[in-house]
């Protein structure tokens, strides 16, 4: 299995973050690389934020003055150019606050929202994205739940 290197950054204080939850989340970031068929090794970085935080990267970044639950931010280097033996899959923003709050509203556990929006995180460092139809959100949603249920996580 392609293990992926990951790098935290916490700077919230509203949501503890014991090693269970990093793995978690790195388990999540190499689910998603595996079942992409990223097969090289790899680097990905995680900001762990509050609600507020998350809220002035997203002003800051996208103009957007209200919080979400994920920022990602590709690096640009997928797909890979032939022979490549490296890739710097790229940066996420993820707010726990948030995390925690959409679980209660789901009605599923915390665990599952975190690998959920680490996996959304990633594919659209991957390159996808749900913003430019019905069809583009329904294939990216569904390589979500599909890695999910991978890992276990159901709804």
């Amino acid at each position: 299995m392609n293990r992926c290197h990951v790098s935290f950054t916490n700077q919230q204080r509203k949501e503890r973050t014991p090693k269970v939850l990093k793995d978690l989340i790195r388990s999540a970031v190499n689910a998603v690389l595996e079942y992409e068929g990223v097969l090289v090794e790899s680097e990905m970085s995680v900001l762990l934020v509050d609600d507020r935080g998350i809220r002035e990267l997203n002003r800051d970044f996208r103009n957007i003055d209200r919080a979400t639950d994920v920022l990602s931010f590709p690096s640009g280097d997928y797909p890979l150019e032939d022979g490549a033996d490296y890739l710097y899959v790229g940066d996420m923003a993820l707010s726990l606050e948030r995390a925690r709050k959409q679980a209660e509203e789901y009605g599923h556990s915390y665990e599952r929202e975190v690998a959920f929006l680490t996996a959304h995180s990633v594919l659209h460092c991957l390159g996808y994205d749900h913003v430019d139809g019905p069809e583009q959100e329904k294939e990216m949603f569904s390589r979500q739940e599909a890695i999910l249920q991978g890992m276990g996580l159901t709804r």
